[in-house]
């Protein structure tokens, strides 16, 4: 199954609260951290909620 490398790239200070939660759930916890995840569709809709903090990569 296809994986992705999410990695947040700025930071969730100013944004509203349900947006630093869904970067935690993600297993984010500070600017540049990486981490690759299942590609399901609970975590695509997480990284959406998301988008605007973080790059997403496909990775085999």
């Amino acid at each position: 199954m296809a994986k992705l490398k999410i990695t947040q790239t700025k930071s969730g200070i100013g944004y509203k609260q349900n947006q630093k939660d869904t970067l935690r759930s993600l297993g984010l916890k500070r600017m540049h951290d990486t981490v690759v995840q299942e590609d399901r569709p609970e975590i695509r809709g997480m990284v959406q909620t998301v988008t605007h903090l973080v790059t997403v990569e496909e990775v085999d």
